[in-house]
């Protein structure tokens, strides 16, 4: 069994940036690939990024593209999401999930964390 904590979220203005990080326990971090989901108020859950298990890949939602960065440290169990260029439609709660294969797009996941909430502020 894989936990997820997500942490780094909070209340931001527009433009600036965050960084958020999932810390996987209880299982070999190095097995799954990670991703990064968004849910706003009133809206289903949305894909944002993943990222395959030796971070060699990386896919993006259109939406987050060029703004934000997936990336993984498999020696500290990590995956981190940067997001630069913060816009209130960022607004959400994030989740991260761990995944034993690497499906771009997919939102069948092993694992989900209990989120982050990110508040971006006009």
């Amino acid at each position: 069994q894989v936990q997820l904590v997500e942490s780094g979220g909070g209340l931001v203005q527009a433009g600036v940036s965050l960084r958020l990080s999932c810390v996987a326990s209880g299982g070999t971090f190095s097995s799954y690939a990670m991703g990064w989901f968004r849910q706003a108020p009133g809206k289903e859950r949305r894909f944002v990024a993943v990222i395959s298990r030796s971070g060699g890949n990386t896919y993006y939602a259109d939406s987050v593209k060029g703004r934000f960065t997936i990336s993984r440290d498999n020696a500290k169990n990590t995956v981190y999401l940067q997001m630069n260029s913060l816009k209130p439609e960022d607004t959400a709660v994030y989740y991260c999930g761990a995944n034993i294969g690497y499906y771009p797009g997919s939102y069948e996941y092993d694992y989900w964390g209990q989120g982050t909430q990110v508040t971006i502020s006009s």
